[in-house]
């Protein structure tokens, strides 16, 4: 589905990725782990079009690299910030309406979020800059999906919840590998990560400096203290 090569981007004068490059298939979560400032969310906003980038990124064929980022979407790429970014004024209804894919309908429909988020169902009237930060992170999660994704570009979704949201987030996350939905997935907390993930993309530098499954990145405790371990 997704094919990157030699991947540059940065802001401003300041390079930040370094030749990136990997594969991702159609129903298969990808951690994509590294410490802060390994140039993960990077990632996520070059294949987004959010950041200038330079190298190869190619979408089911075609080349994505210098696209607007609402092409990008309307190719069938979803991005869910790592700040969330939901409209605070909008109640949780209208926020996933403005998500809503267009043309043509989608696999995905209000009432589809609200059984994967229960917490949005008892909300969804009320203004979504009220809502507590892993209410938000549902919220951010669902909109991007009303826009019927078939690859999701997920930046922290996990910061800041509780232990039981936590896993609430990542049950989500392999429903969606069972609708046949990729995820490329950047997150901190290790032990989630490895639980859902088919394989895992280690960076450091810019660089990806391992790739293999999560058993592999287990028995490699040289790799995960050189470049995770504070």
């Amino acid at each position: 589905m997704l094919r990157v090569t030699e991947l540059e981007a940065g802001y401003g004068k300041s390079r930040v990725l370094h030749g990136v490059g990997f594969e991702l298939r159609a129903g298969e979560i990808v951690a994509l782990l590294g410490r802060n400032g390994a140039g993960r969310s990077t990632t996520l906003k070059a294949i987004m079009g959010l950041v200038p980038a330079r190298g190869g990124i190619e979408w089911r064929g075609q080349a994505l690299c210098g696209r607007k980022p609402f092409e990008i979407a309307r190719a069938g790429l979803g991005y869910v910030p790592e700040n969330r970014e939901v409209f605070p004024t909008l109640t949780v209804r209208q926020n996933l309406l403005l998500g809503e894919r267009r043309r043509g309908g989608g696999r995905w429909t209000m009432d589809d979020m609200f059984g994967l988020f229960p917490p949005l169902a008892e909300r969804r009237d009320t203004v979504a800059g009220v809502l507590s930060g892993g209410e938000q992170q549902m919220l951010a999660l669902a909109r991007t999906l009303m826009g019927d994704p078939e690859l999701l570009l997920v930046d922290e979704p996990t910061e800041g919840l509780a232990p039981g949201l936590v896993e609430r987030v990542g049950h989500v996350l392999c429903e969606l590998r069972r609708e046949g939905i990729a995820v490329l997935l950047v997150e901190q907390k290790l032990a989630i990560a490895l639980e859902i993930a088919d394989r895992c993309l280690l960076m450091g530098h810019g660089r990806i400096v391992f790739e293999g499954t999560p058993a592999a990145l287990r028995a490699r405790p040289d790799l995960r203290r050189e470049w995770l371990e504070v």
